[in-house]
């Protein structure tokens, strides 16, 4: 349905009204290889995501996909991406007529063409199909950082319910509690999907617990709490439903409020989450949402959206590329999330509440490479705090996380945090515990995991308290990781190359010449598994041979393969075109995109096509990122190729937009590509207030290829841009053209 203008108090297409949230929220049936994001509402960095439910989440399974026209709930969600679980979340649904429980018999369809998303408010009717007296539902919801607010329109009926899910996770106990005098439901939710094909990825959290506290605007006629078995692994019963009792614990329990519409009825709720208690749930919603005013929450969500969305303003293109591009930044400005709760946060490193501030759900072996280098351009206020976030991490559970979910998960390979914290210091932020940041990459860099030289070790794999370097042991003697003792050892070596890179470029920063003359060595070591004979950088044996792939008896990539992780030097690439020979360099790179190789929405391989920039052809990469933005990224529910990953792609596609792209993190240059639109004003914050802007002069559908560069007025001479002229300088000059210059 159309949202009421009373309702949102909207000007006529501001910033967060071009987004899109529908974008990437479908693809292949069966398949987790899509956009793998949901229409969530929340202000940027919000700690509860709140989204329509059309089916039950997992690992792997999101609870929303556009296809499926019956929804069974809306949640307050923690689940980052598709192929990540969920943890601490909620459940509710409006129903009329006989209670029901089961997704496979409350779900309602939704009345077509009334559904309407924005980041900031989510409304749609629901056609009730059930009881003697069938109408339509409707549902709006907005949200703040850690509270949302609801407003349900029941039809004309005897028996009007809220139906409340707090847990339905075998083997985890919820609690639910339902307070009458005070208008209340609460309860907390300690389940978390953290299996993946039946193994344990992460430590357990015995303290972890999602709060929710419901309030009411209005009283309920009457209540009950239920109980049913959990869905998954556990024989079916018939659940029960307790008339009367205001407290129930279990591993699937839940409550009914109820309320006599004898005309149309309307009843706002409002939700307070919390990991730290129900009073802190309490308190947050009283900092966020202490009345009623549904329109004032969902303005001040709009202008928190608009107020981030503005820190790029682009001028040109069509709606529906103007609509791609904030659709990509609301993606890219959601993660990592916000984890602290005025002054306090929950750790699930050390199971305590600490002082201060915190962050989560960073998918860093996919965000380091354009999601975090952006937001020290758009949200550079966060940086420090995200960085502070991860040396905590450190401090907490002994060794920065891979991917915090919201502890260790085991998940991806090399220690990525070491070139997100690396990238933030060479731009000059410092507003973090230094000393601790260092310390923790160094033993990220220097420290193997325990019982490294007697585990295989394996992305995904059994939690053995593993979140360092796999195979470190032997790539400190060997300068590479050996295919028969380590698992994905190939991707691990060129991995740990480039984050001691990284490292390297830190211990320069801090005067430690011994460090930086060590970690810069070492990130030589990819040179190690370049095979001469087949011109691929290969996987290499403890004895030293290399290994033959066709004996198939080790996987030696992740996810991907000797293609995949032929360019991944992103540290060195003149170097690897050295080793490589120029000319077989450019031959390989050729094919890589000519054979059918190439996959843009694989990470390792997202800087490829600006590799050509190296070997002065830069009108092949200009072709190529033509074609794959013109491709993959739509305005439609399918509109994003394979998995967004935490705003990752989306990353990729602002910075392909606006011209240029940083296929080094840490290194401070960009490689230039093309601009996709006539004009890009980027509002930077740090180190002082300026804009940068970047105009493209000519640029036509036809006019494709970038004819000369200019900064301020001078010609750059080469195809990159320094960081430091980026922050300091006021004009880039793309002049387009028809064909190559």
């Amino acid at each position: 349905m159309v949202l009421p203008v009373t309702l949102l108090r909207a000007a006529a297409m501001d910033l967060a009204d071009r987004v899109n949230p529908i974008i990437g929220t479908t693809g292949p049936a069966g398949v987790d290889n899509y956009g793998g994001v949901c229409p969530w509402v929340t202000p940027p960095h919000g700690m509860t995501h709140w989204t329509p439910m059309t089916q039950e989440n997992d690992i792997s399974r999101l609870p929303y996909r556009f296809e499926q026209k019956t929804l069974i709930g809306f949640m307050g969600s923690h689940q980052p991406t598709v192929w990540m679980g969920d943890y601490g979340f909620l459940t509710l649904l409006p129903e009329t007529g006989a209670r029901r429980i089961r997704p496979q018999e409350r779900g309602l369809p939704m009345v077509p063409g009334s559904e309407s998303a924005k980041p900031y408010c989510y409304a749609v009717q629901l056609q009730e199909t059930h009881g003697a007296h069938p109408g339509i539902l409707g549902v709006a919801m907005t949200a703040s950082a850690r509270c949302a607010m609801f407003q349900f329109n029941y039809p004309e009926t005897g028996a009007a319910h809220l139906f409340i899910e707090m847990s339905r996770l075998p083997g985890y106990q919820g609690w639910v509690q339902v307070s009458s005098n005070r208008l209340e439901i609460a309860g907390y939710n300690p389940g978390r999907h953290n299996l993946w094909a039946g193994r344990h990825m992460g430590p357990e959290l015995k303290q972890f617990k999602g709060w929710f506290v419901i309030q009411f605007e209005r009283p309920f006629d009457s209540f009950a709490t239920w109980e049913d078995a959990p869905a998954t692994n556990a024989p079916v019963t018939a659940e029960k439903i307790y008339d009367g009792r205001d407290e129930l614990k279990g591993p699937r329990v839940g409550a009914f409020a109820t309320f006599s519409t004898g005309t149309k009825a309307s009843v706002k709720v409002r939700i307070g989450s919390s990991f730290i208690s129900l009073e802190q749930a309490r308190e947050n919603l009283r900092r966020e949402i202490p009345d009623w005013d549904f329109s004032g929450v969902a303005d001040r969500n709009r202008q928190a959206w608009n107020r981030s969305l503005g820190r790029i303003e682009i001028a040109g293109g069509t709606p529906d590329e103007q609509t791609i591009f904030y659709t990509a930044m609301y993606h890219a400005l959601l993660f990592p999330r916000t984890f602290s709760e005025y002054g306090r946060y929950y750790s699930a490193f050390d199971e305590k509440i600490h002082p201060g501030s915190s962050y989560n759900d960073y998918s860093m072996w996919d965000t380091f490479r354009a999601l975090h280098p952006l937001l020290t351009l758009i949200d550079p206020e966060e940086v420090s705090p995200m960085i502070q976030a991860l040396v905590q991490m450190y401090e907490e559970g002994g060794w920065l996380p891979k991917w915090p979910n919201p502890t260790y998960s085991n998940i991806m390979i090399g220690t990525p945090a070491d070139a997100i914290i690396a990238d933030a210091y060479t731009k000059g932020f410092r507003d973090f515990d230094l000393q601790q940041a260092y310390a923790a990459i160094y033993q990220d860099a220097m420290t193997p995991p325990e019982g490294d030289e007697h585990k295989r070790w394996q992305d995904r794999a059994e939690w053995t308290s593993y979140e360092a370097r796999a195979g470190l042991t032997y790539y400190k003697t060997l300068g590479y990781i050996p295919a028969d003792k380590t698992a994905e050892s190939a991707s691990g070596t060129l991995e740990d190359a480039f984050e001691d890179y990284c490292v390297a470029q830190v211990a320069k920063g801090l005067g430690k010449t011994g460090d930086y003359d060590l970690f810069l060595k070492r990130s030589q070591n990819y040179r190690n598994l370049f095979d001469h004979r087949t011109g691929f950088l290969e996987a290499r044996l403890s004895d030293g041979s290399f290994y033959e792939h066709a004996a198939r008896r080790y996987n030696p990539f992740t996810e991907g393969s000797k293609w995949t992780y032929l360019f991944c030097v992103m540290q060195d690439v003149p170097g690897l075109v050295q080793l490589m020979g120029r000319d077989n360099f450019i031959a390989k790179l050729d094919e890589n995109f000519s054979g059918g190789h190439y996959a843009y929405d694989n990470e390792p391989e997202n800087h490829y096509p600006y590799l050509y920039d190296w070997v002065n052809q830069p009108e092949k990469a200009q072709r190529i990122l033509t074609d794959v933005v013109r491709q993959n990224y739509r305005n439609t529910p399918d509109g994003i190729t394979g998995n967004d990953d935490c705003g990752q792609m989306s990353a990729w596609y602002i910075f392909t937009a606006l011209g240029f792209y940083p296929v080094a993190p840490a290194s401070g240059e960009y490689a230039l590509g093309r601009p996709f639109f006539p004009q890009a004003v980027v509002r930077l914050n740090f180190p002082k207030r300026k804009t940068f802007t970047v105009i493209a002069h000519h640029l036509t559908p036809e006019n494709n290829y970038v004819q000369s560069v200019k900064l301020d007025g001078h010609p750059l001479p080469t195809p990159f841009l320094k960081h430091a002229d980026l922050v300091n300088g006021r004009l880039l000059e793309f002049d387009m053209g028809p064909e190559p210059k």
